[in-house]
């Protein structure tokens, strides 16, 4: 099982790829010491099952729920403005005013 990743290891795609890399090494190395043949299969496979682990932390990390919740915010603001432009007229003659009273 792998430990948790420090948010430091998940600023920036470098110290993602040392972080992932030096796990995966450390896996490999405690599996050769049981006598576990590695080839690159297997590498490749614990690698994958890593990257997963190091993406999920950076989903649940503060940052990206941050980020999610701009992104979210932007997108609904846009969607909003279509909507008031679509039916602006009909919303005006309804008295709804351009500025904010």
């Amino acid at each position: 099982m792998s430990r948790p990743y420090a948010v430091e290891e998940l600023l920036s795609f470098d110290r993602m790829k040392r972080a992932v890399g030096a796990r995966v090494v450390e896996m490999a190395e405690q599996a050769l010491e049981t006598g576990a043949p590695l080839d690159q299969q297997k590498l490749g496979e614990l690698t994958t099952q890593e990257w997963k682990v190091a993406k999920e932390a950076v989903r649940n990390s503060p940052a990206a729920r941050e980020a999610a919740r701009e992104h979210m915010q932007k997108v609904v603001s846009q969607l909003v403005d279509d909507m008031i432009k679509s039916d602006k007229a009909e919303l005006e003659a309804l008295g709804v005013q351009e500025k904010n009273i």
